[in-house]
């Protein structure tokens, strides 16, 4: 093999299209909170009901997490990123699909955010499975940073993209626009991606070595697998009762229902507080929409980085765990000091800087499930993203409630509450004394 294809790092543009595949993902799950005031109108909704269709696809995107992890480990991450492509596609098709006024319309709205919540439920437990199959340990943070800054980039270019779609061709439009994305991505991960790195036709004989040298040896080898799935019979079984006591778990959990509590504010409800509390038109205020996610996206990528490089110098606590558990106390801060800022410019900035200090911690959450599970990442990392969806349904139908009733510097001081909580989560996991044990 020349040395030009040697040169070249599979493993590093399959992480590049995850990180398309991820952003393509929060252009489909975020449209809605675009698209959501000209629906309102259309079928008659409101704010609260608006709140129950925003729940549902976190309700069927948690309910699918353990199912989904399991698949990405029995069947690999190739085919279930391509199907559920292929699921969230059709399912925000359908939703253009109903005719105008239609008196069940809330129903048929909320099963279908529903579906398409449990189709894209494989993104994230496929994507780590592909990095415990093809990362070494020492990439990981920086990788699931790429992937992640891929939610920052994706909600990023929605309020603006979308907007214009609305404004110009209305919602249906703006679906379609996702729905096609989203499938043209699933179809260009098929072709390019493999389960295992020794699968693919162009990972040279030196990079299969710098990634065999990187990871654990628990890890399935090609001999374990038929077409990428690790389906022989004389492969581990699956330890489900190892998973479920391992005392990291919960905890784990918890710091991500409280992290998921958080992005869904901005997610959901950060373009209605810039338009009907800060006071800035559509137009401004899908410009400053984008500000958390530019943030998400630059913090996303720092986190990833620092996390890596602590790691390797002070060890795996301090480079996943207190990384992780300072940048959720800065998250307080800025939640706090941006809700009650009086200028609307200088709030948008600081809630901003809110959304990236939270961004700061995402890498920690995938690596360190990896960390700990090792060949069972894609399912444990599954259990931990589902207290994140968790928290995101509660936070999309109680924060206007909240708001509704106490005012918005309510809502952002219990999401600040909600970042102290999975501080302390964090600041009691440690992954370096379960790598020693099963030393």
């Amino acid at each position: 093999m020349s040395s030009k294809a040697s040169s070249v790092r599979v493993r590093y543009l399959l992480g590049f299209l995850l990180f398309a595949l991820s952003g393509i993902a929060f252009l489909d799950r975020t449209n809605i909170s675009i698209a959501g005031p000209q629906i309102s109108r259309e079928f008659a909704l409101g704010h609260e009901r608006l709140g129950w269709i925003f729940s549902a696809f976190l309700i069927g995107y948690a309910i699918m997490q353990v199912p989904a992890g399991w698949m990405a480990s029995r069947f690999g991450p190739r085919a279930v990123l391509t199907i559920g492509t292929l699921w969230w596609g059709v399912a925000t098709i359908l939703a253009t699909l109903l005719p105008v006024g239609t008196p069940t319309a809330v129903f048929w709205l909320i099963a279908l955010r529903f579906l398409l919540g449990a189709g894209e439920s494989v993104v994230y437990p496929a994507a780590n499975q592909f990095v415990s199959n093809w990362i070494p340990v020492g990439e990981r943070g920086i990788i699931n940073g790429l992937i992640f800054a891929g939610v920052g980039a994706g909600s990023g270019l929605t309020p603006p993209l979308l907007n214009w779609i609305i404004t110009q061709h209305g919602w249906r439009a703006a679906f379609w626009f996702s729905a096609i994305v989203g499938v043209f991505i699933g179809g260009v991960w098929w072709f390019a991606s493999r389960n295992m790195p020794e699968q693919h036709p162009s990972v040279s004989k030196e990079e299969l070595q710098e990634i065999r040298a990187g990871l654990p040896s628990t890890l399935p080898t090609e001999s374990d697998l038929v077409d990428g799935a690790t389906v022989n019979p004389v492969a581990p079984k699956f330890e489900w009762k190892a998973m479920f006591t391992r005392k990291d778990l919960p905890l784990l959990m918890g710091a991500y229902f409280c992290f998921g509590y958080i992005s869904w504010i901005y997610f959901s409800w950060f373009f209605t507080y810039m338009s009907e509390v800060r006071g800035f038109n559509p137009k401004s205020s899908a410009l400053f929409t984008m500000l958390p996610f530019i943030s998400m996206t630059f913090f996303c990528l720092l986190g990833g980085a620092l996390s890596d490089r602590i790691t390797r110098r002070y060890g795996l606590r301090a480079g996943r765990c207190w990384l992780a558990s300072v940048a959720l106390c800065l998250t307080a801060c800025f939640l706090v000091f941006g809700s009650q800022a009086k200028n609307p410019i200088t709030a948008a900035i600081i809630l901003s800087l809110g959304a990236g200090a939270l961004y700061l911690s995402q890498s920690s959450f995938w690596s360190v499930s990896i960390d700990i599970a090792g060949k069972q990442s894609g399912v444990f990392s599954a259990l931990v993203n589902t207290g994140g969806q968790v928290g995101g349904a509660v936070t999309a139908s109680l924060t206007p409630w909240i708001a509704h009733g106490f005012g918005w510097t309510s809502s952002f001081g219990t999401a600040a509450c909600m970042a102290m909580l999975g501080a302390a989560c964090w600041a009691v996991v440690n992954p370096a004394q379960v790598q020693a044990r099963e030393a």
